[in-house]
């Protein structure tokens, strides 16, 4: 498949500059320090390789970032694309010498760009023949995307299975059609969700996709401590895995659980004696059954103004205390 690439003559490339110029100065006056960095000073940038996915972080010099800007990153095993995903930061030379960071090369041109949308289509073909190679060769695996490197010089396949898949024929197939270093790499579905991206019930963009650098285990437990319902379709996410969210507030939960009263505790509020039908852990309330004559009336009071009657044998959570074996 043969790609035209028809040089630009200098008038078009100077209306494309000039373009880019006012769009650039058109968001300029965004926070931006007017200060220069120092020697002992770099920038570090939030970036998205390709435009999609998890962001990554790059060092730079001597280069202003924009928020949106289209930058060639030295990956460390090539030259990749990316998209800066937020404004650079100001970090101290010596604090990040010693870490892996990426490095900006350049402001993506465009001729960069245009480089980026050939391989763009060369990536949707070989999409189309790799699912038709793992087909022949009845592979049990789904495949998710295909990427290009900047450098033409590699191509990544990523892949889903249940198991360990032996592929090595099929690298074999693949490299005889292409040419050039295939690479296939495994990920799980959490990786796989935050590839494509989407929207999260919250109405937001997918953490995994937005902001998340490594998964953190999320249990079962979690929810729970949180009083949510055991609803599948509530507390999972587009992977089908429990939410990540879930780990956000959970400390929180334990700290105000720790504190207050647990139910069906018997507490003393301001309008009498009552016991604990329900409990609000972020807003540190409780509704309380009063104890009427003839009727129960509840009532929402806040943590501060209810107080745990102790009876015999209770601690101060209303709950049983356990004896200590001798």
């Amino acid at each position: 498949m043969e790609i035209e690439n028809k040089p630009m003559n200098d008038s078009e490339k100077w209306t494309d500059d000039k373009d880019d110029k006012e769009e650039r100065l058109s968001i300029s006056l965004m926070p931006l320090s007017a200060e220069k960095d120092s020697d002992d000073e770099l920038r570090l940038v939030s970036v998205r390789l390709h435009g999609t996915g998890r962001p990554v972080h790059a060092l730079s010099e001597g280069i202003t970032i924009l928020r949106g800007d289209h930058l060639i990153i030295d990956t460390g095993q090539g030259e990749e694309i990316g998209v800066a995903s937020d404004w650079s930061k100001r970090v101290k030379r010596q604090a990040v010498e010693d870490r892996n960071y990426s490095w900006v090369i350049r402001l993506a041109s465009n001729d960069d760009l245009r480089h980026f949308e050939e391989n763009k289509v060369l990536e949707k073909r070989a999409e189309a023949i790799a699912r038709e190679k793992i087909e022949q060769h009845g592979l049990e695996m789904s495949l998710v995307s295909v990427q290009y490197g900047f450098d033409n010089r590699k191509i990544t396949f990523f892949f889903t299975a249940e198991g360990r898949v032996d592929f090595r024929d099929l690298v074999r197939d693949l490299a005889s059609v292409f040419h050039t270093r295939i690479e296939l790499r495994q990920i799980g579905v959490r990786d796989e969700t935050a590839m494509i991206g989407g929207l999260g019930t919250c109405g937001r963009e997918l953490c995994c996709c937005s902001f998340l650098t490594d998964f953190k285990p999320v249990s079962i437990r979690m929810a729970k401590d949180q009083n949510l319902a055991m609803n599948p379709g509530k507390i999972s996410g587009m992977c089908g895995r429990l939410l990540c969210c879930l780990a956000y507030e959970h400390d929180a939960y334990l700290d105000a659980k720790k504190r207050l009263p647990r139910k069906n505790a018997n507490v003393m509020t301001p309008d009498g004696p009552g016991v604990v039908k329900e409990i609000h852990l972020l807003q540190e309330k409780l509704t309380v059954a009063l104890d009427g004559d003839d009727t129960i009336e509840v009532v929402v009071y806040d943590a501060d103004d209810v107080r745990v009657e102790q009876k015999h044998g209770e601690s101060d959570k209303g709950s049983p205390k356990k004896r200590q074996s001798r």
